[in-house]
């Protein structure tokens, strides 16, 4: 029916198209000028002289004359310069006119009336070029699915691209073996998980991991994100599931992903009014169509999130999203073969050592590092080097962990020397904290908002793990607010700067998790206090009821105080006690500007250091 309405559209335009271009050269003909014959001057000048000439209609430039003859004809003459010639046609008794000069030539005139039928012309021609590009034209195709297919030669992506997450390869290694050798499953009664679901923070390789399934298993791609399902027109959505779960069945076995999921997969009813607004019309659908998959063996549906807590209950029961596999940030040996394959076609110095880089870049995911080798290929051009060596991936570690060197900037000696006090008094104390992160860097050349930087080196299994200890945390409020106090040891509590705002926002933060989260306070003990509830909209915390009396309150703000005058005490006293180094190490840095780890070490290795008490 649909073929047949727009055959007759098609006729309907065509012939309304050949209508008017009949009419348009109809037009055209009738406007020609009749035809005119022409005289020479001697036989005009003759037929005057004979009186068969009554009027003659000269042109304003006398250049021609236009006569009637007996006959009724239009005859035109070219007239020469005859000074006599009005005299002539006046003695004969001949009327004389002269024509209006024309103000537009015949160019402009033939223009002018051609403009609008050729503009019609025009726009029918564009009518018909949209007609043929399908049923309603682009009105219709808004509930077209936007997936892209792939087939496997365009990726090129396999497990061997994919490096530092071995766990999460593992997972998926069924997937692919279901996909190439499915009867293997099906024969003793296996049903492969229809949906996979991958959670973990962005730029850990969620979307290459997709990729490579595809590519190992060698079966069509469909990649689609979330956000372009949901249009402003009602219904979209769901037509665009509707098109690509009919797309996917008509390519099985093959692979649908679909990119940030979160965007259409919300918690329903989640706004204030609820309602059934399209997003979760959009919701619906896809869980309709997930669930319909029993008699289409071969479709495995790959999404990817970091943002699983708000993903609506129905999605992930099984059925749909049956597995969740985690792809979380890699640990040291992950990023070395993520560096590993990442440094392909970069050209390494011998300096370069992969496996340092891999300490010194803990919690990085694997678009970091592979914005780190980035970075540091673009250093080493900038300074004409034809390899990248180490200082170039240091200077890049720096520059994205606290932004560009500001050398540029003209510092005074007494902002220098200030500044110098103030990040040797974090590194002096957090060197002789017990149990805490080395130091791995100290600087005083701004980068970013900071005036200087004090960098340390986080433990692997802390990070992986995620627990730290009481005393790890009193420790780290120590070290925050070393600097503070170095200020107001050398220069006196008069001269104090704002410089320590971060670091005492810091302290503050961390003492009152302390209290009210891990349970650390002797007064209130192991419980946690204040609810958290959730965003209506976003499933985000939004804010945290109380439930707990004045008095509690007033006993958290006492805790916090006390352990915030703990770690001033204990920092303040390594300080006093090894004020002699802490005048060194701000002297290096006023001279050399940064001082490493090494040259901290063996600064304290010669001097008499007093650790810090135990918290």
């Amino acid at each position: 029916m649909n073929k047949n309405n727009k055959k007759w559209r098609n006729a309907g335009l065509y012939a309304l198209l050949a209508v008017v271009v009949i009419a348009l050269g109809t037009a055209l003909l009738d406007n020609n000028t009749p035809t005119q014959t022409t005289w020479k001057y001697s036989q005009f000048i003759s037929e005057v002289e004979k009186g068969k000439i009554e009027t003659v209609k000269l042109s304003a430039d006398r250049t021609k004359a236009l006569v009637t003859a007996q006959d009724g004809t239009p005859v035109l003459v070219n007239l020469p310069n005859d000074p006599q010639l009005i005299s002539i046609l006046s003695n004969k008794g001949v009327d004389i006119a002269v024509l209006p000069q024309q103000e537009e030539n015949f160019w402009f005139r033939a223009l002018s009336s051609l403009f609008f039928p050729i503009l019609l012309i025009v726009g029918l021609f564009f009518l018909l070029r949209r007609a043929q590009g399908g049923p309603g034209s682009q009105a219709m195709n808004f509930g077209k699915s936007k997936a892209r297919l792939q087939m496997e030669p365009q990726t090129q992506v396999t497990f061997g691209d994919v490096a530092g997450i071995e766990q999460a390869k593992l997972e998926l290694t069924e997937v692919v073996d279901f996909l190439k050798n499915a009867d293997r499953f099906t024969a003793i009664g296996a049903k492969i998980p229809k949906g996979v679901l991958l959670v973990g923070p962005p730029g850990t390789g969620k979307t290459l991991l997709a990729k490579a399934v595809a590519g190992e298993a060698g079966v069509p791609f469909f990649s689609i994100s979330g956000s372009e399902f949901v249009e402003m027109f009602v219904g979209v959505g769901a037509s665009r599931v509707r098109d690509l779960f009919e797309q996917a069945k008509a390519s099985a076995p093959c692979i649908v992903f679909i990119d940030e999921i979160d965007a259409v997969g919300r918690q329903r009813g989640a706004g204030l009014g609820g309602g059934n607004d399209e997003r979760e019309q959009t919701l619906n659908q896809l869980l309709t169509e997930m669930d319909g998959f029993e008699g289409n063996t071969g479709i495995i549906i790959i999404a990817a999130t970091n943002r699983p807590d708000v993903l609506d209950s129905a999605l992930l029961r099984p059925g749909r999203f049956d597995r969740q596999v985690v792809v979380d940030r890699p640990d040291y040996a992950g990023r070395q073969e993520i560096l590993n394959v990442h440094a392909r076609g970069k050209t390494l110095s011998k300096d370069v050592d992969l496996d340092k880089i891999a300490r010194r870049t803990p919690g990085f995911t694997g678009a970091d590092l592979s914005n780190l080798l980035n970075e540091a290929a673009i250093l080493a051009a900038r300074r004409n080097l034809t390899e990248i060596s180490m200082d170039e991936v240091n200077d890049a570690i720096d520059r994205i962990l606290a932004g560009p060197e500001k050398k540029n900037r003209v510092m005074s000696e007494k902002r220098k020397t200030l500044v110098a006090y103030h990040e040797a008094g974090h590194a002096l104390v957090g060197a002789l904290m017990p149990d805490y992160d080395p130091v791995q860097k100290i600087s005083i050349i701004p980068r970013g908002r900071a005036g200087g930087l004090t960098w340390f080196t986080p433990s692997e299994d802390r990070m992986d793990s995620g627990l730290y200890s009481r005393s790890y945390l009193q420790n780290q409020m120590a070290v925050a607010l070393g600097g503070r106090i170095a200020e107001e040891i050398i220069f006196g509590e008069e001269e104090v700067t704002t410089g320590a705002s971060n670091d005492l926002q810091q302290v503050a933060r961390v003492a009152r998790q302390m209290i009210t989260r891990f349970g650390m306070s002797d007064r209130l003990g192991p419980v946690a206090l204040g609810r958290q509830s959730g965003n209506v909209f976003l499933g985000r915390d939004i804010a945290s009821d109380r439930d707990f009396s004045d008095h509690t309150a007033a006993t958290i703000d006492e805790e916090v105080r006390t352990l915030v005058d703990h770690a001033y005490k204990r920092a303040k006293d390594v300080l006093v006690d090894n004020r002699q180094v802490l005048d060194k190490i701000a002297q290096m840095l006023i001279e050399k500007e940064t001082v490493d780890a090494e040259e901290l070490q063996n600064l304290l290795a010669t001097n008499d250091v007093k650790m810090a008490a135990i918290a």
